[in-house]
């Protein structure tokens, strides 16, 4: 992953703290190895971004930035992946990862009408937790896993490619 371009999207603590839109946060917020960009920290950022925005709680954008502060990974990173569960697209996700559940634990799918109402949603939640669930961890750790590694691999990649062409050009000038 390119790392400037990575940098050219993220804000820098310095805006942020200026601006004072974290300051509710405390000082811990601005620490420099929550901002700081290395093939770990944003392989790390993705693992826990995409991770918690599989996770069906209120808060999700709290636990990416606590999960960045205890796995020592990039914070804006981890906490703009959660936003891939938005208003749009929360209902095709979670519906995937319930028939994900339903096909792990060999519970029949059960066909949902939607009916815009509390009293409608506690009852379909009760029919569907179970499924729900397992389906929400399950594809949580697989695409959290799977952002993880092709970040990482993708990282790897460009290293290696600046490294052949520092390496030619070296051999050129001599």
């Amino acid at each position: 992953m390119p790392r400037k371009t990575l940098k050219s999207l993220m804000p820098s603590p310095a805006k942020l703290r200026k601006h004072g839109a974290l300051d509710i946060l405390g000082e811990w917020v601005y620490a420099s190895n929550l901002w700081h960009l290395n093939r770990y920290s944003a392989s790390m950022a993705f693992f826990v971004g995409l991770f918690l925005a599989f996770i069906p709680v209120p808060g999700q954008m709290l636990l990416a930035a606590l999960g960045a502060v205890l796995l020592r990974c990039n914070l804006p990173i981890s906490v703009g992946l959660v936003w891939i569960t938005n208003p749009l697209t929360v209902p095709a996700i979670f519906y995937l990862a319930y028939q994900v559940g339903a096909l792990i634990i060999d519970v029949p799918l059960k066909e949902v009408e939607f009916v815009l109402s509390v009293q409608w949603l506690q009852e379909e939640l009760q029919r569907v937790w179970r499924p729900l669930l397992v389906g929400c961890l399950l594809c949580g750790l697989f695409f959290g896993s799977l952002g993880y590694f092709a970040v990482n691999v993708l990282w790897r990649i460009r290293v290696a490619r600046q490294w052949r062409k520092r390496k030619k050009r070296r051999a050129q000038t001599s």
